[in-house]
């Protein structure tokens, strides 16, 4: 759903089913129902208000930000959702940190014809909130959303949902235990898949590596972090 502005002053709400909402209504058996919506400021630039000042920012925000139409891909839509917080005092929010096998910056993997230990490595994500002693509960996620590319990579022993593009998307619970201060924190393998045509999707300057990435997001707090993934294939000459 989009909010479209034009020169009356008026709201137009540009209202489109996602792929997957049209998959469901075309089923006719009542399967098809919006239990839910979520909100988000995609198009908002923030620095505007910083710039001019809270009162002459809103209003230059309001009046000169370009909205775009409602997409249809349900991955495209909605990127920074909109949070409702009981402390209108909170001027913070907890941000994803990540801690790596090795404490490496990339993580680092080779490709491998199965699923074993030596084509995996562990992926801690943590909630982390600066210069503040604990997180709000309202914002400590009890689940993270985990992305990635399904040609290449995947999480051992879970089932995700898979888009038309091949992103795989898990849904992964908190460990049981939480941060210092009180944050969620989720633990995952992450392991390479065999990769028919490897040269294909490999880079310009080195054909024996992949790169591809690692999307995670908080459920609650809808903080995002973004995990660099490197595939070797030793087998490949440069």
């Amino acid at each position: 759903m989009g909010f479209l502005d034009n020169s009356t002053n008026n709201i137009i709400v540009d209202a489109v089913l996602t792929d997957r909402g049209r998959q469901f209504l075309s089923r006719n058996d009542g399967s098809f129902s919006i239990l839910s919506f979520a909100l988000a400021d995609d198009e908002v630039d923030y620095s505007i208000i910083k710039k001019y000042g809270i009162t002459v920012g809103k209003e230059k925000i309001t009046k000169n930000t370009p909205v775009t139409e409602a997409q249809t891909h349900g991955s495209l839509a909605c990127k920074h959702k909109l949070l409702s917080l009981s402390n209108p005092k909170l001027i913070t929010l907890p941000n994803l940190k990540v801690t790596l096998e090795g404490n490496a910056s990339i993580l680092s993997l080779s490709v491998s014809s199965a699923t074993d230990g030596n084509n995996q490595k562990q992926v801690t994500v943590y909630q982390s909130l600066t210069n503040q002693p604990s997180i709000p509960s309202e914002l400590v996620d009890t689940a993270f959303v985990v992305k990635m590319d399904n040609r290449f990579i995947t999480i051992p022993g879970a089932a995700p949902s898979i888009n038309s593009d091949g992103i795989a998307t898990y849904l992964m619970t908190q460990a049981t235990t939480n941060t210092g201060q009180g944050g969620g924190q989720v633990n995952f393998p992450v392991a390479t898949l065999p990769i028919p045509q490897y040269t294909l999707y490999s880079t310009y300057s080195n054909n024996s590596i992949i790169q591809t990435y690692i999307s995670v997001s908080g459920w609650n707090s809808g903080a995002e972090k973004i995990i660099d993934v490197q595939i070797n294939n030793p087998g490949v000459a440069t």
